[in-house]
């Protein structure tokens, strides 16, 4: 039906719909249509940040008092009318994470009376927004994030520990404007959509405790000195009265989308999970193993089919290359559908970004391991050295999008003819 590089085009075709249709615009748009306001102060936090507040500024226009936007660095798309835009650190934070959060609390302070709060918030935000508890300084918040984050500990884990080193995470943002009304619009980026995790829940009451977040430092055998200790013990709030919460994207939305792309074209489809949560090695090789049984035994779909899952998975940082998670799901399949035809396997983030690395994610098919043989290369060392970026690169199974306006976990699609 296709050949290998033909189906790779299909696939990316995809892949760009389903993305297509999680940007944020008209999700904003479309909510706003039923939420009842009259005067705002607008803050963005999160990677789809600009996206966000530009929808929303279409609609609102005057009725946006001040409006501030921080977003990861290059996530900016230019001005909106007199809005402070910031571009800070992720996936750790930094001085201009600071000094917009700062800048947003100061503003906050400053609210006429009726003015209500318009939070939009998207994937990121748990680095982009943060102002560290007393005795907490930004080095050690650093030091602590990048621990966490290389050691496979999960989104839900890491965002228990960052809530409570934080002055605004875990519902304490709220809890500091209070009365004023907090209408706060979700793209959410965690699996199962937990309200108090997206962005580590600054506008939310928060479930994890102090003895949770501890738990996760020992678990993880992170250090931490006697500040950052006091620090912990001092609880987030655990119910708010201000808060009103809409969840305007999800990841459940891109699968769906993905799957009805590729039954337009042509291929039988199917959503495995949208839950997709444990090592990205582990995950590309069982993907990889589905689209085997359906190459050899056309089970559990018949050929030509199109397997798709969601989620975020983890990776163990243990070697001293460049990567991200998508990227290592892609390689791990790779080298499992090595001189397979007919296969083609996309791993991406659907922000456009996976790891510290300008890439999005990988498309991977029967060649690509090959490739790189014929280079003299060995894939698994690769592999194992967590250096997919390079692998991918010299393979050019790259997949580079740039930012996307959106981010709603990650995209894996798997098409078998």
């Amino acid at each position: 039906m296709f050949d290998s590089e033909s189906l790779k085009d299909v696939l990316l075709r995809i892949v760009r719909k389903a993305i297509d249709s999680v940007l944020p615009d008209r999700a904003v748009k479309e909510t706003l249509k039923n939420v009842d306001v009259d005067r705002v102060f607008l803050v963005a936090v999160g990677k789809a940040a600009w996206r966000m507040a530009n929808a929303a500024y279409e609609i609102l226009g005057e009725k946006i008092e001040k409006g501030i936007v921080i977003t990861k660095y290059g996530h900016s798309e230019g001005p909106i009318d007199e809005f402070e835009i910031y571009e800070a650190g992720h996936p750790v934070p930094d001085e201009n994470t600071i000094k917009a959060t700062r800048r947003v609390l100061e503003l906050a302070n400053e609210l006429k009376e009726n003015c209500e709060i318009l939070f939009l918030l998207s994937g990121g935000g748990s680095s982009l927004f943060e102002l560290p508890m007393e005795g907490v300084s930004l080095e050690e918040l650093r030091k602590i994030t990048d621990v966490l984050l290389k050691s496979g500990a999960n989104i839900e884990e890491t965002n228990a520990v960052r809530k409570h080193l934080s002055q605004v995470k875990g519902g304490r943002f709220a809890e500091r404007v209070y009365p004023a009304r907090v209408i706060t619009f979700v793209l959410s980026d965690v699996l199962g959509d937990k309200l108090d995790v997206i962005a580590s829940g600054p506008t939310w009451p928060d479930r994890s405790t102090s003895k949770d977040a501890l738990r996760v430092l020992e678990k993880y055998g992170v250090e931490v000195n006697e500040g950052v200790k006091k620090a912990l013990m001092e609880e987030t709030p655990k119910h708010l009265s201000n808060v009103e919460i809409h969840l305007i994207g999800n990841v459940k939305k891109v699968c769906e989308e993905a799957k009805k792309a590729a039954s337009e074209e042509g291929f039988n489809a199917e959503i495995v999970t949208t839950t997709l949560d444990c090592e990205a090695r582990e995950a590309g090789k069982f993907i990889a193993s589905v689209m085997r049984e359906i190459k050899f035994a056309n089970r559990p779909l018949r050929r030509p089919a199109a397997v798709i899952f969601g989620g975020e998975t983890v990776v163990h940082v243990r070697g001293t290359g460049l990567g991200g998670r998508n990227q290592e799901l892609a390689l791990s399949a790779a080298i499992t559908l090595e001189g397979l035809d007919g296969v083609a396997l996309c791993a991406v983030g659907t922000d456009g970004t996976d790891g510290p690395t300008d890439a999005a994610g990988g498309v991977v098919d029967g060649e690509t391991t090959l490739i790189l043989k014929r280079m003299g290369e060995d894939p698994n060392l690769y592999l194992e050295n967590n250096d997919s970026y390079n692998a991918l690169k010299k393979a050019g199974s790259l997949l580079i999008t740039g930012p996307t306006g959106t981010n709603v976990n990650d995209l894996i699609v798997g098409l078998v003819t």
